[in-house]
């Protein structure tokens, strides 16, 4: 499976509208370099073309096509009105410099 999601950000996600977007976004150094990291929003990407897009027991996932074979957790953490979802599993990679 390409992404797993908990039980507890599914029926979070349910809340939000059913929808997630996993993808990567850029870190910068302060002395250059950098890297990707995957991330997760409750909500659905402005270019869902460039996405796969997943079907999981009632919540759609839209999930960067280069994370697809990495074995990714999503969930969420937090309490209250303070929630987020959260990417566990995923190997960050280096940015072109």
């Amino acid at each position: 499976m390409a992404i797993e999601v908990s039980d507890r950000a599914r029926a979070w996600l349910k809340t939000k509208g059913g929808v997630a977007t996993v993808r990567l976004s850029p870190r910068h150094g302060c002395c250059g370099g950098g890297a990707d990291i995957a991330v997760a929003e409750a909500r659905a990407p402005e270019a869902p073309e460039r996405y796969t897009r997943l079907d999981l027991d009632g919540v759609t996932v839209h999930i960067d096509p280069t994370l697809v074979d990495q074995g990714l957790r999503l969930d969420v953490e937090g309490f209250l009105g303070l929630r987020h979802l959260f990417v566990e599993g995923a190997s960050p990679t280096r940015s072109k410099e």
